[in-house]
């Protein structure tokens, strides 16, 4: 039988993808700074946690040379080190140079930015209140810059209505990167009513890729069936992506790390399917999961585009050369 028959014989599905999606400026830094380090000084190479939440990704450095360790201790004393794009507390690079490490810092700019915040709001002697999800590196890191209580984590509306300052009227809000951008503007909105002298960032502080992406899920997601978001388990950005599907519309939404998670079973039936993916997981995985469904369905693809991207952030001056 030739191709169009058997094409006749796949359902009919079409498929929205996500756009922007996938990797961001910050992951893409992260990424090339120890691609670029390996290349200049040989493996192996350091790397204080995961450089960015995607395995494909680690897998892949780790065949180039980079070895990644949990914790600085892990480190031989004559190591070369980089720390992840999700930043670190001072403690770290403070440890790092203490035992005479080389160290290169990955952290995104757009995280360092919101350390600088927590820096000033510290010295002008407000209170800090820090929007964000506990045990998440960048949390952690960020609340690693200031002495331990200087920075109070809010993770919901409930814990911003407990939040009990020593002056009300000396109260500051940073947030992470990569939250739900209407989660944390209701948080925002009860800091608001209750602290209505309440200094805010400058300039937003959740990333423009993480609120582009959300962006343009609400595009995709409106009388899906399904969404599928390609991410990593404990990547913030992605996680919230599939949770703004479900709030967008879409009957369904699932995270997916690779073509080989999808439960096939949940789309008999199905008209209309959304894909995006986080700002850590690369297009290749993108590419794999879009070649899965053509095998399976008579495939009609669209590209739903909200705006374009053209951010790019410089490696450290050490690789540049």
């Amino acid at each position: 039988m030739g191709s169009a028959g058997t094409s006749r014989e796949k359902p009919r599905l079409t498929l929205l993808l996500a756009a922007p999606r996938g990797f961001c400026a910050g992951v893409d830094r992260a990424i090339r700074i120890v691609e670029l380090a390996i290349q200049k000084y040989g493996p192996p190479i350091y790397v204080r946690h995961e450089i960015v939440h995607n395995r494909f990704v680690v897998e892949r450095l780790e065949k180039m040379g980079a070895v990644f360790i949990d914790e600085l201790s892990e480190a031989p004393s004559d190591a070369r080190v980089i720390f992840s794009a999700h930043g670190v507390p001072k403690s770290v690079p403070a440890d790092a140079t203490r035992r005479n490490l080389f160290y290169l810092d990955a952290t995104c700019p757009l995280v360092s930015k919101v350390h600088v915040e927590a820096e000033r709001h510290y010295k002008a002697g407000n209170e800090i209140v820090l929007i964000g999800h506990a045990g998440h590196p960048e949390v952690e890191g960020t609340m690693g810059q200031l002495p331990d209580g200087a920075i109070t984590l809010v993770e919901t509306v409930a814990d911003a209505e407990r939040f009990m300052p020593s002056d009300p009227s000396r109260v500051a809000y940073i947030t992470q990167t990569t939250l739900s951008v209407d989660d944390t503007a209701d948080i925002v909105a009860a800091l608001r009513r209750r602290f209505p002298s309440v200094r805010m960032p400058h300039k937003e502080d959740i990333c423009y890729a993480t609120t582009n992406r959300q962006d343009a899920m609400k595009a995709i997601a409106p009388g899906t069936d399904m969404v599928l978001v390609i991410g990593a388990p404990n990547s913030s950005n992605s996680m919230r992506l599939v949770e703004v599907a479900k709030r967008a519309g879409a009957r369904d939404a699932a995270l997916i790390q690779r073509a080989c998670d999808i439960d096939w079973t949940k789309f008999a039936g199905a008209k209309a399917v959304g894909l995006s993916a986080g700002a850590s997981a690369p297009e290749v995985l993108m590419e794999e999961v879009i070649a899965a469904f053509r095998e399976r369905f008579a495939l009609e693809v669209r590209e739903i585009t909200v705006t374009r991207e053209d951010v790019a952030f410089n490696v450290p001056r050490a690789l540049a050369s």
